[in-house]
């Protein structure tokens, strides 16, 4: 068990360096990488037994495809952000139910927890690998 800890905290870290690069990956899946290392950190919190991952991931997969589906429909046809958030609590109250029957109320609170560390995590790593891009093209610049 500290071994696959290790092993996914290893992915974490490593992922969120790779995140942070420009991302011109895997053009086929949408954010691809960050979904990966996002079932890694989701994975390292929730502490999923195998029977609960194996019912839990395909749960997961159907509601991660929802909320991007919202996303990227709400961007292009240019909705009020208040309106795409409403969506968005829809499918967690929705997802709520299912993950519920999955998991306990305990996990299922951990997995919205986590999810918004990470989504947090994220743009703070992003942020910051975006002041050092700009930092480092300043100094090139000046000389």
């Amino acid at each position: 068990m500290k071994k696959l800890l290790l092993i996914l905290t290893l992915f974490f870290t490593t992922g969120m360096a790779v995140l942070a690069q420009d991302d011109d990956g895997d053009k086929k899946v949408p954010g691809g990488r960050v979904e990966a290392v996002k079932i890694a950190y989701l994975t390292q919190k929730l502490n999923l037994s195998p029977e609960e991952a194996q019912k839990f991931w395909p749960i997961y997969n159907k509601y991660a495809a929802e909320i991007r589906k919202v996303r990227v429909d709400g961007k292009l046809n240019n909705e009020k952000e208040i309106d795409i958030e409403e969506k968005l609590l829809a499918i967690r109250k929705k997802y709520n139910s299912e993950f519920s029957k999955v998991l306990s109320a305990e996990k299922v609170n951990a997995f919205f927890k986590a999810e918004k560390e990470f989504g947090t995590q994220l743009q703070k790593e992003l942020l910051e690998r975006r002041q050092q891009r700009l930092e480092n093209r300043k100094r090139l610049n000046n000389r």
